[in-house]
């Protein structure tokens, strides 16, 4: 008895040793990228994004009690995944109701929705996707284990306003073709082109701080450089790197205004654009710039993430230590 209980307090900490070694120590170097990329993810069911016009008579999906932002997950039992298979099933069933169980505000809940004949055949007078793309700048790669993160917000829900349920999504080559100067009131916006056939990366996860993946080869292998502590970032010059035109990634200077370390929505930087290069190409911080690594004094302290709409020259930054903390592949820093 003595000799099996002993076996089984080695495999167990075996066990617990495994799970230690599942995260790594926070990395003291990343490589800072700034390239841009283009990002497609996969919906964890069909997404509900709005109603059709019908003269303000509810169509048969709000009368059911279905609102924007609610995600689909099955129908009648069966698990729905794409637009499809959700359009197939409600013609399938011509006018029948059908039991809708969607998720919402991380609750499940269960409609009954009778779809109607129309001109275009039976439906519930819902807009839906189950996917979602978009353009976006890396903001460091990890050549230890090939992880990278960008963004540094999620790609959200347009309804809801919160990070998508992805089921998978991949990142691809892009270039930015146009830039839409951003002014007060009106935030500009970079214009992307990415390759539908090859796959640079993937994307494993999709945060309030960040989406993460692996990196297919060791596609950013510039120099890497420290990581900051919270407590060293200051107010005061620094730099970005990012792509505004083609493939080219550029240094440009900004200043760091205000720090708000205990902000938790990637507002922890206030920033401004200084670089006269940069000013006259997008008017400031644009979206696709999202992600655009910040560096001060030789060190990645934190990335891109909103520009203020009422001042396209200012934006925020998220610490780059909440980005890893979020990434999921290390220890969270104490």
């Amino acid at each position: 008895m003595k000799r099996q209980w002993q076996r089984m307090t080695a495999a167990l900490l075996l066990m617990l040793a495994l799970a230690v070694q599942a995260c790594a120590a926070m990395p003291e170097t990343l490589v800072p990228v700034g390239s841009a990329i283009g990002i497609e993810l996969l919906a964890d069911g069909v997404y509900v994004t709005g109603f059709a016009e019908t003269g303000g008579k509810k169509t048969s999906a709000e009368r059911a009690g279905l609102k924007a932002g609610d995600r689909i997950s099955k129908v009648d039992g069966t698990q729905i995944e794409k637009t499809e298979e959700l359009t197939r099933t409600i013609s399938q069933h011509g006018g029948e109701s059908l039991r809708m169980t969607v998720l919402r505000n991380g609750r499940e809940m269960t409609f009954t929705v009778r779809p109607e004949q129309t001109a275009e055949g039976w439906k519930m007078g819902a807009y839906v996707r189950d996917s979602i793309a978009g353009i976006g700048t890396v903001t460091f790669y990890d050549p230890e284990s090939n992880l990278y993160g960008a963004l540094g917000h999620g790609v959200n829900d347009s309804a809801t306003a919160e990070p998508l349920h992805m089921r998978s999504g991949v990142a691809r080559d892009a270039r930015v073709v146009d830039v839409v100067k951003g002014k007060r009131g009106t935030p500009g916006q970079l214009k992307g082109a990415f390759s539908q056939t090859g796959v640079l990366a993937t994307v494993e996860r999709n945060t309030s701080r960040g989406i993460f993946g692996t990196a297919c080869t060791d596609l950013w292998d510039a120099r890497a450089i420290p990581v900051a502590a919270q407590d060293e970032v200051r107010t005061g010059k620094a730099e970005i790197l990012s792509t505004v035109s083609g493939q080219t990634v550029q240094r440009y200077e900004v200043r760091i205004l205000e720090l708000h370390p205990e902000e938790e929505n990637g507002r922890n930087l206030l920033l401004e654009v200084t670089d006269p290069a940069l000013l006259a190409k997008t008017g400031g911080i644009v979206q696709g710039m999202s992600g655009s690594p910040i560096i001060q004094d030789g060190k990645l302290v934190g990335a891109v993430t909103h520009v203020l709409v009422r001042d396209p020259k200012r934006g925020y930054g998220v610490f780059i230590q909440h980005m890893l903390d979020s990434s999921g592949a290390y220890e969270e820093a104490a």
